[in-house]
């Protein structure tokens, strides 16, 4: 009961994700359509300033695959377990070798090892541990991750892989589904403290400012602004959002493709090179006075 209730609270809290009085920025919406212009597969691209309200889209409610931007809602599933007292934040798990997806961090535990929940929360959203991520996954269910989902307006946001009823849906887009404006949307909502509580929201949105894999959209930002940030990437597919507290206004953004023609696993992918451009472009049109560059002979550190 507590927990249906935390869901009716936070659907009062949370306006509809696209019935916020925003307004279009041309200016912006020329940028994202020349640095996705002509890519090999489909981009998609929603970004806005939090400050104005002005925002600019490319294929912003198109659904592709997530990767492992899904362990975004992951992260808010478990969040309801923890608020209903079904886990609680930092209660020890054991691992069992059944449990191992790949050889990541948590896929080399022996049996038998134990971690407090939290830990697998840092480990699913900083260094993206697909056997954390499975794991913690399996405790909140599917279904119950895509009614939350549902519950906070989001129409394309679900989780398909493990959850019934949901196989067509993985046959096209693998283990979950989004569009860029719905992904940025809830980045932005975290940032709000909106989902749930003000402390829950915070909980997880300062998970999201600590990244490993910091190679694309990261880079192109200044080392001492503060970000939140999750990326996710397939064969066929590179995606990422992120929020920036840019010193002059807060924005938010999400680039999503699919259907790449470029698989290669290079920091030259286009999907990865997309990625550099789009945040450098737009990190210069919010900041147009900032004199930060990336350090010579940087690129080899990507």
């Amino acid at each position: 009961m507590k927990n249906f209730l935390i869901l009716i609270w936070a659907t009062f809290l949370c306006s509809n994700v696209f019935s916020q009085n925003l307004k279009h920025d041309p200016k912006l919406q020329k940028i994202i359509e020349e640095q996705t212009k002509g890519f090999g597969g489909v981009i998609g691209v929603y970004v806005e300033n939090i400050k104005t309200g002005k925002f600019a889209a490319v294929n912003a409610d198109t659904i592709f695959p997530t990767a492992s931007m899904i362990k975004i809602p992951i992260m808010i599933g478990l969040f309801s377990k923890i608020l209903d007292g079904t886990v609680t934040y930092d209660q020890p798990l054991t691992f069992k070798d059944s449990l191992k997806y790949d050889n990541g961090i948590v896929g080399s535990f022996k049996d038998s090892t134990k971690i407090p929940i939290s830990e697998l929360i840092f480990l699913m959203e900083s260094v993206s541990d697909n056997t954390a991520s499975l794991w913690l996954q399996g405790i909140v269910k599917g279904q119950r991750i895509n009614e939350i989902m549902d519950s906070l307006g989001m129409v394309h946001t679900r989780m398909n892989t493990r959850t019934p009823g949901r196989s067509g849906n993985w046959k096209i887009y693998g283990w979950g589904q989004t569009s860029p404006r719905e992904m940025a949307s809830l980045m932005k909502k975290l940032r709000n403290g909106e989902i749930y509580s003000p402390d829950a929201s915070l909980r997880m949105y300062r998970t999201l400012g600590n990244q490993y894999w910091d190679g694309e959209g990261l880079s192109q930002i200044p080392e001492n602004v503060k970000t939140a940030y999750k990326s996710g990437a397939v064969d066929r597919s590179r995606s990422e959002v992120m929020y920036v507290h840019a010193p002059h206004g807060e924005y938010v953004y999400c680039l999503i493709t699919k259907n790449q023609n470029d698989t290669s696993w290079t920091k030259d992918n286009e999907g990865y090179k997309a990625a550099r451009s789009v945040s450098a472009a737009l990190w210069k049109y919010f900041e147009p006075k900032s004199k930060w560059k990336l350090p010579k002979n940087y690129d080899k550190w990507l």
